[in-house]
């Protein structure tokens, strides 16, 4: 865990479930309200090798975000500076550069809109829905 200024410390997850649009967890050691009360803040941090592996074409948020987007001619549009959850699929937010005629742009994590993603090259390949800009 890292509390808000920035100290890591160790905690062992006893279980896990998502709830609505969070994730509740039991952790080892704290046992009243109170004790989880003095953890609102904290980030929960999981080393890569605990994390569960991923079907093709599958990706972490977090091998994502700083991905720079270009369109299938070349156009870098930006980088995605966030995900959002949606009840259908996620949504790439892409903050372009300087000078651009939007500051963001909204890409639907669809087949038919991300082409190709490079997490080693770091790039993504998008094909721009009509009107999108």
């Amino acid at each position: 865990m890292i509390d808000m200024a920035g100290n890591r410390s160790q905690c062992e997850v006893l279980w896990a479930r998502p709830q609505k649009n969070c994730i509740c967890l039991a952790l080892k050691d704290v046992t009243t309200r109170q004790q989880a009360e003095g953890l609102v803040g904290y980030e929960l941090l999981i080393p890569r090798q605990n994390l569960p592996p991923l079907d093709e074409d599958t990706h972490y948020w977090i091998d994502l975000i700083g991905l720079s987007v270009f369109t299938t001619d070349r156009q870098c549009l930006g980088r995605i500076t966030d995900i959002i959850a949606t009840g259908a699929n996620d949504v790439y937010v892409v903050t372009t550069p300087e000078g651009y005629p939007v500051k963001e742009i909204l890409l639907p994590a669809i087949a038919s809109v991300i082409l190709e993603v490079d997490v080693a090259g770091q790039k993504m390949v998008v094909e721009l829905p009509e009107g999108l800009i």
